[in-house]
């Protein structure tokens, strides 16, 4: 008995130590199983769509949890929503931010400009699958069919913009219009090295000249088309930005990337919404209409056949000459004059007959005779002008001195040239060696110059005085009617060219300190005979 009970002891003992392990193997049974439906909760939640809006109306999440699945199906589902390079993030920043307030703002405005806008959108689009393949691809070649190919639908998009300039004829809208077109060229900035910011910043200047318009306009009539421009100014400057941001010398490839047309053929492949190749979709609620069909660029249209002119309108001359060859017969339909008609013949009728009237009788060939020129007017009658000494660049500016009671000094240096026009009665003092000095109309000028490198030359100047203190290799006078020329023992090689010159005198320094400049005229009368065939010029002498 004492052996029953003992075994019934050990055996309540097994189920005891049993009952415990299977305690313990269904509490971590229950836990796995609470951690495989957290997995598979989180999982669900990752991968699930947006909410789908309807009819206004944003539907709630799905918060149920997934069942329990065997050990065999518990890795989790990797997420779809992958990272962008740094530059297309900030390019769809761009994109939501300033672009789409410049959309909305154009959807308010309506018409003509809400069209336009949508290819702006579309152009900012293709721009950022430009971006995404540069971030993949290696860079092909400039003058490749493919690198063409990469920027086709920026370059149609941004033509689309344009041409909505010539399809939008309403004067009200011509600025606003324009303002855009002439705006989206900077999206070409993708193809310029090395300074594309500057580039941008200089197509913004051409926008702003008929975006300026449209604020001088509407400035304290429509302030939504103030925000308009305003918004599309924002658009260039935070481009402009990004660019300093990302591509300040131009835009960069991946050297290690894909072929490029294996990455154009991706970003075909891609969606355009939610994808990589297009910006997030709007939060308006139903989706964007698609865009029309593009132009097919290879096969173009036939022109429209051209209009059949009228045979009246332009003689057949193949008719006239058959007319011309029926010999006596041309004239068998003609009428015949009876000689009572004949107005050579009878004087009377001259008499009656009414007198055909010009269109113009002021000249036999029915032109007006052309109307005399006008005469300038005299000099005293003539609005004088403010005296000006400038240096504009390398080139100084003298102009409209007159009865100047002391020396106008000039300090030039060898690059500069001097430009003289309208000094009346006026002393000129340049020092330092220049390149050249013009003086034009510039009566009674006296002029003193320390060296020249190439010329002074004078045109229309009476009683005009010339000193030089160093070197002056050509002096040329046209048209001046006194002068006084100077020369220093370092200009003796001078060469001095003349033309309609009358009274012209040039003085040569002495040899010796103690004598005078020698005074030596330049000729005025020329003889002209023809000698042996040949034309011969002589300058006539006076003996006396």
């Amino acid at each position: 008995m004492a052996n029953v009970f003992k075994d019934i002891s050990k055996a309540h003992t097994l189920n005891s130590a049993n009952d415990s392990l299977l305690t313990r193997l269904i509490s971590r049974l229950e836990a796995a199983t609470s951690r495989l439906e957290d997995i598979a909760s989180s999982a669900a939640s990752f991968e699930a769509p947006p909410s789908a809006t309807t009819n206004g109306s944003v539907s709630a999440p799905s918060t149920a949890k997934a069942p329990a699945a065997s050990p065999q199906s518990i890795t989790p589902t990797p997420s779809k929503t992958s990272s962008f390079p740094q530059p297309i993030e900030d390019f769809d920043s761009l994109t939501n931010g300033d672009v789409k307030t410049f959309l909305n703002l154009s959807q308010e405005l309506g018409g003509p400009i809400a069209d336009q806008s949508s290819s702006v959108s579309r152009a900012f689009a293709a721009q950022r699958r430009v971006l995404l393949i540069s971030t993949q691809a290696k860079k092909p070649e400039v003058t490749s069919s493919l690198y063409m190919e990469i920027l086709k639908e920026l370059q149609q998009d941004m033509q689309r913009v344009t041409e909505a300039r010539e399809a939008n004829r309403d004067p009200k809208l011509k600025d606003h219009i324009s303002m855009v077109a002439d705006g989206i060229g900077a999206l070409s900035w993708v193809a310029i090295d090395p300074k594309p910011a500057d580039f941008v910043s200089e197509v913004l200047g051409g926008a702003q000249f008929y975006g300026n318009r449209v604020l001088k306009e509407y400035k304290d009539k429509d302030q939504t088309q103030v925000s308009w421009v305003q918004s599309y100014y924002k658009i260039w400057k935070s481009l402009i930005g990004f660019i300093k941001n990302h591509y300040i010398a131009g835009l960069t490839w991946n050297k290690d990337g894909i072929d490029p047309s294996q990455a154009l053929k991706n970003s075909k492949s891609e969606p355009t919404v939610n994808g990589t190749s297009g910006p997030p979709p709007s939060s308006t609620g139903a989706p964007p209409p698609p865009p029309p069909p593009l132009p097919v660029f290879d096969n173009p249209p036939p022109p429209p056949p051209q209009p059949v002119a009228s045979k009246s309108a332009t003689p057949d001359m193949g008719a006239v000459f058959d007319q011309l060859n029926r010999g006596e017969d041309v004239t068998r339909g003609l009428k015949r004059v009876d000689k009572s008609e004949m107005t050579h013949k009878n004087p009377s009728l001259r008499a009656n007959a009414p007198v055909p009237v010009r269109s113009d009788s002021t000249s036999s060939t029915g032109r007006k005779s052309p109307n005399p020129p006008k005469k300038p007017k005299p000099e005293a009658m003539r609005q004088k002008k403010p005296p000006k000494k400038e240096l504009d660049g390398n080139k100084w500016l003298v102009e409209n001195f007159e009865n100047e009671q002391q020396p106008i000094e000039i300090e030039a240096q060898i690059q500069h040239s001097i430009l003289i026009t309208k000094c009346k009665n006026t002393t000129l003092r340049i020092t330092g060696k220049f390149n050249a000095v013009s003086i034009d109309n510039s009566p009674g000028l006296s002029l003193i110059v320390d060296s020249v490198v190439s010329s002074v030359d004078v045109i229309r100047c009476g009683k005009f005085a010339l000193q030089v203190l160093g070197s002056l290799p050509t002096v040329l006078l046209d048209q001046v009617d006194g002068a006084t020329v100077y020369l220093s023992p370092e200009s003796l090689n001078t060469e001095i060219l003349t033309s309609k010159c009358t009274a012209v005198n040039i003085n040569v320094p002495p040899e010796a300190d103690e004598d005078d400049y020698r005074e030596c005229p330049l000729p005025e009368q020329i003889r002209s005979y023809v000698k042996n065939g040949k034309m011969v010029s002589e300058i006539v002498e006076h003996a006396g």
